[in-house]
């Protein structure tokens, strides 16, 4: 239902924290949608697609709309703006890009709270493999290609 999918998307990320997100988002949802006259079926749907969507949580979505929602913030993660978005924030929250002494974590463990090269490991490459549809599965392999195409484009000129 393309019209739950939209509003689910619109209103899945409103609250942003390190915690809860996802379940405080939902809530806030539900009030939001009451008020612009959503039916209660509309409302479910739509709060449990913005529950289950979370990669941290680990949880694969119950409804079409929340596998569909799942795969377009995972998509929004990887290739070029997922690319930008990676360095957006490390650059905004001071993380260096890389550890000079082990870029790509072949000795050390994958921390991406330190360094920005690390999350493309820790978490953006093992998002394909993550996916819920089959466009969500085309598309994430195409983005996945140009993250490893980086990936080895960074390595060359380190």
């Amino acid at each position: 239902n393309k019209k739950l999918i939209l509003s689910a998307v619109l209103l899945h990320d409103i609250i942003k924290n390190k915690n809860n997100s996802a379940l405080e988002s939902a809530k806030l949802a539900e009030k939001i949608l009451k008020k612009n006259n959503f039916s209660l079926d509309e409302i479910i749907i739509i709060s449990n697609a913005i529950k289950e969507h979370s990669f941290s949580k680990g949880k694969i979505p119950s409804t079409p709309e929340g596998k569909i929602l799942q795969d377009a913030d995972r998509l929004d993660a990887i290739g070029a703006i997922g690319l930008a978005r990676v360095f957006s924030f490390s650059g905004s929250n001071k993380r260096p890009f890389y550890d000079p002494k082990d870029p790509f974590s072949k000795n050390r463990n994958v921390n991406d709270k330190k360094w920005a090269l690390d999350h493309f490991f820790k978490k953006l490459l093992k998002l394909e493999q993550k996916m819920n549809t089959k466009t969500g599965k085309l598309l994430a392999k195409k983005r996945t290609k140009i993250l490893k195409n980086f990936l080895k484009e960074i390595k060359d000129e380190i």
